[in-house]
């Protein structure tokens, strides 16, 4: 048997070798309701079963709390199958996410003035 990889199959020129929707096992649906910016975070807890390497992944990833979006982008994987991913880990209480707080007026003002900050920033 050949030894267990932790990471996903890519090729330098072809890019990932399993397609992202077989990561998930077909599935497009959490189970877990889970918005782009909830925050997952582990909890120490072992998964049960022994999981794919994409699982794995997105739980180290999580040692802080972190947003489904920005465990998307570093796993290269679309949304909703990240979604699924993290439902599973969810699920077997080796995660814990949180809803996102929003805010009742959508226009206020000290957001938006950190935001172009923090852009100002990155230019």
């Amino acid at each position: 048997m050949p030894p267990r990889q932790d990471r996903p199959w890519l090729d330098d020129a072809a890019g990932r070798l399993v397609r992202p929707y077989t990561v998930s096992g077909g599935r497009t649906r959490p189970t877990a309701t889970l918005d782009l910016l909830s925050l997952v975070m582990a909890t120490g807890t072992v998964p049960p079963a022994p999981l794919g390497p994409e699982h794995s992944l997105a739980l180290g990833l999580c040692d802080a709390p972190t947003s489904v979006a920005e465990v998307a982008a570093h796993l290269r994987l679309p949304a909703v199958v990240t979604k699924v991913l993290l439902s599973d880990l969810v699920e077997c209480g080796a995660l814990t996410a949180r809803a996102p707080r929003h805010h009742d007026d959508t226009t206020d003002r000290s957001l938006l003035e950190a935001v172009l900050d923090g852009l100002r920033r990155r230019l």
